[in-house]
């Protein structure tokens, strides 16, 4: 049997239309649909109904896959699981790059975890503060009132000429404490992208459990931010050195001195004043 999990959100509400796809892959096979969000249980899930010899395929977004691997934390996956991209970002499936569905039991194990008002989340991309998570914020909202699909480079545009106010930060990295002003963004990343095809770190591998990166861009004001911005879809960003910067560590904590929107994964957290974030 095949569980396939979809999340009918994803990719603009078209989660299961994108999901269906996989009768066709597994046209041979026996197919359970299950709406994600719906699953209440997943102890009894894996307890009961997946048995040995079948797999699960995980159809849906970033957020999707996030929500599993929390919702799963305590469960020892003793079956194949798969992941079926249909989101609107799929950052994941671009940092891996497999044919689809692939198998992502190494991806989901030993899995970095982030602190967030007093609760611990796992991930797999990474954690977007500031603009990024501004633009989450503005997105779900508008996700909320219409059914079209939602431009996040138009809403960052936007947030960047009049929206979002940068924040002073500091950020701790390994104990070493290090101070930006005017900060847009500063996200930590366990994989390389995150944003719909945004590399904020480009050294950054996800197959090095040893470290986690930040990239902090501050400094300048609203112009030359946007100017320097959509160079992040290709990590060029990183060349300005006098406004980009990237630190490593097993252990980072960054704190802005005003309340921001935060996203783990696409998932947005409103109101953070400060994240911690730490590999497994």
């Amino acid at each position: 049997m095949i569980y396939i999990l979809y999340n009918p959100m994803a990719g603009n509400n078209q989660g299961y239309q994108k999901a269906s796809e996989l009768k066709n892959i597994y046209k041979d096979q026996e197919t359970t649909f299950l709406d994600i969000t719906e699953v209440q249980d997943y102890d009894s899930l894996f307890d009961e109904k997946i048995k040995e010899g079948d797999s699960v395929v995980i159809a849906g977004g970033d957020g999707t896959l996030n929500r599993f691997i929390n919702n799963t934390e305590s469960i020892s996956y003793t079956c194949p699981i798969l992941y079926y991209p249909v989101g609107s970002g799929n950052d994941f499936s671009r940092d891996v790059d497999q044919e689809k569905p692939f198998p992502v039991n190494q991806y989901i194990e030993n899995l970095p975890i982030v602190e967030v008002k007093g609760k611990k989340y796992r991930f797999i991309n990474g954690v977007g503060y500031g603009i990024d998570g501004y633009c989450c914020e503005v997105g779900d909202s508008l996700r909320g009132k219409s059914e079209k699909p939602i431009n996040y480079t138009a809403i960052a545009i936007k947030g960047l000429l009049f929206h979002y106010k940068p924040t002073k930060a500091t950020i701790t990295v390994d104990g070493v404490e290090h101070t930006y002003e005017k900060v847009w963004l500063a996200p930590t990343m366990h994989g390389r992208f995150y944003g719909g095809g945004m590399i904020p770190t480009p050294s950054q591998k996800r197959e090095d459990n040893s470290k986690l990166s930040v990239m902090v861009m501050y400094g300048k004001g609203k112009i030359k931010t946007l100017m320097v911005f959509p160079s992040i879809f290709k990590g060029e960003h990183v060349k300005h050195k006098d406004m980009v910067e990237v630190l490593s560590g097993r252990t980072i904590k960054v704190e802005f001195d005003k309340p921001t929107a935060l996203q783990i994964d696409g998932e947005t957290i409103l109101g953070v004043t400060s994240y911690t974030a730490t590999v497994a």
